[in-house]
């Protein structure tokens, strides 16, 4: 996949099959914006995403976090199949950009012959731009244009903010369902305190970016991606109380019968259900008796996860 930042640089050649929203967690109604541009691309288009990067805030007029960071939609995209993402940063120019203007840029500089959107996506100064005014240009800029309804989970639209607030209260099994996909933490293995060498529990870590939406601080069953090969396992999130001292909010995992060095590796820890609140344990002997609880239960539901998908497939 290409990825391109710098509008000025956004020039296709090829007749492109095109997608625009703020695809923030690429949830199940994503999905079916994706799979009308792969359609596309399977007839010989290009498929290409255009998305601003824009800081949460901006949109919502307070100070929100991501499903999933620009690394993470990079990742998703890729392993979609897209091949562009243009990802432009929101400045004055586009803020200010008149909705026909935009889509006459974007056109041109695409190539765009066809477009797939959402039925609530705006665009433009002021928002003024929507799917009708899509519809009202088509000819005029000569696009086919393709407006996607809202997926619905039973009396709910599938939203980012209906995937925000079950993640931000814990319920991961449902959260992955709207999403269609495990919610994930994407990032480079760094070195920890080395605590839990010493009792027995070596684990890995990763450090979330400060923009990324968390889970409430706790243990839960994970399942990490290393490469070519996943690995069960139990990853706390969470500021380690029980150690002296203050840490950043991490992510820890404690892989199941794994024991590689993998600092500095590229790791996506796949976020499945939770198990318990974090909590400070009185001594480090009662935290370590703790995992040994935490790691029989989780290789019980690890395998009872993996009995279900057989029966299923």
């Amino acid at each position: 996949m290409k990825y391109e930042r710098n509008w000025n640089r956004m020039q296709l050649q090829e007749a492109t099959a095109l997608s625009l929203g703020k695809f923030d967690g690429i949830h199940q109604g994503h999905e079916k914006l994706l799979k009308s541009i792969l359609e596309k691309k399977q007839q010989g288009m290009a498929s290409a995403i255009f998305t601003f990067d824009i800081p949460p805030k901006i949109i919502s007029g307070r100070q929100s976090k991501v499903i999933t960071t620009n690394q993470e939609k990079k990742h998703l995209f890729e392993t979609a199949g897209i091949d562009y993402l243009m990802e432009c940063p929101f400045t004055e120019e586009f803020m200010h950009m008149e909705a026909e203007i935009f889509i006459r840029e974007i056109v041109k500089r695409l190539h765009v012959h066809f477009i797939a959107v959402g039925r609530d996506f705006h665009f433009g100064y002021q928002r003024k731009g929507d799917a009708r005014l899509l519809s009202e240009y088509a000819g005029t800029y000569g696009y086919e244009l393709q407006v996607v309804d809202k997926v619905r989970y039973q009396d709910r639209e599938i939203s980012s903010t209906f995937i925000r607030d079950e993640i931000g209260a814990g319920h991961m099994e449902l959260a992955n369902k709207l999403l269609g996909h495990p919610y994930f933490i994407l990032g480079e293995v760094v070195q920890g305190n080395k605590i839990g060498r010493t009792i027995g529990f070596p684990t890995i870590n990763q450090l979330p970016a400060e923009e990324k939406l968390l889970p409430p601080f706790g243990a839960y069953l994970s399942e990490v991606h290393i490469e070519d090969r996943s690995v069960h396992g139990i990853t706390n999130i969470g500021r380690k109380p029980t150690i002296h001292g203050v840490s950043p909010v991490g992510a820890e995992t404690f892989l199941l019968d794994f024991n590689e060095n993998i600092y500095g590796k590229m790791i996506k820890t796949d976020i499945l259900k939770f198990l318990r609140p974090e909590q400070k344990f009185q001594d480090i002997g009662a935290l370590k008796e703790q995992l040994a609880q935490d790691v029989v239960l989780a290789e019980k539901m690890h395998h009872e996860h993996i009995s279900q998908k057989s029966i299923i497939e």
